[in-house]
């Protein structure tokens, strides 16, 4: 399963790929507000310096509702950079929009998808990732993992190429279940990412192994 990050904060971004699993990353305008990033040629730049960073990956959102507004800013965002994925909205024009850009070889990441036929509409529009929202349907009370796991069968029904992008991932055992169940990327904070590191068993085991060495190299 890829890793991607989904943070517009470049420090984290750098320590992610410090780490040495990142494999991509998300982007939205809301996380570009909370990192003060604003004004389209600041909005483009971030995107350039993000690509810099990472060997992945990077989707960046269209603010437009209508086709042609879509492929008008989708095109300028491709230019940017050649990691850049155009992130597209689970419309009636987002579909569009994702079979137009599939159509001249442009990477497309549908988002905000909340059941398992969205996910079926953007995998005929040939779209390169389709994320559905696990933590957000938590939110209300629905299985998110069902929804990956409906997705799952049905792409391996009909041998569709759409990789499921697990998004609004919130916490470790998001990340874990996603990878049981054959998510091919998920993406969420660095916290979530960080936190596999972690097990009290581990902390114990090292402490017992420094102390057990410096008693016999004293």
């Amino acid at each position: 399963m890829k890793f991607f990050i989904d943070t517009a904060n470049l420090a984290q971004i750098k320590e992610a790929q410090a780490l040495g699993v990142l494999d991509g990353v998300t982007t939205n305008p809301s996380l570009m507000a909370k990192e003060g990033i604003t004004g389209k040629n600041n909005i483009l730049k971030h995107y350039v310096d993000i690509c810099n960073l990472v060997d992945g990956d990077v989707s960046a959102e269209v603010n437009a509702l209508d086709f042609e507004g879509m492929v008008k800013e989708g095109e300028e965002l491709a230019d940017l950079h050649e990691q850049i994925v155009v992130k597209l909205p689970m419309t009636k024009e987002g579909v569009m929009a994702a079979k137009y850009f599939s159509d001249k070889g442009i990477k497309t990441n549908v988002t905000l998808v909340f059941s398992a036929g969205q996910a079926l509409l953007a995998a005929k529009a040939g779209a390169t990732y389709v994320s559905p929202f696990i933590g957000r349907l938590d939110d209300v009370s629905t299985d998110g993992l069902n929804l990956i796991q409906e997705i799952r069968e049905i792409y391996d029904n009909y041998g569709y190429e759409t990789q499921i992008l697990a998004a609004s991932v919130r916490h470790t055992m998001h990340i874990v279940n996603c990878a049981k169940i054959g998510a091919d990327v998920m993406t969420g904070p660095l916290s979530a990412i960080a936190g596999l590191l972690k097990h009290p068993l581990t902390d114990i085991g090292l402490a017992q192994f420094v102390a057990d060495f410096e008693k016999g190299n004293k």
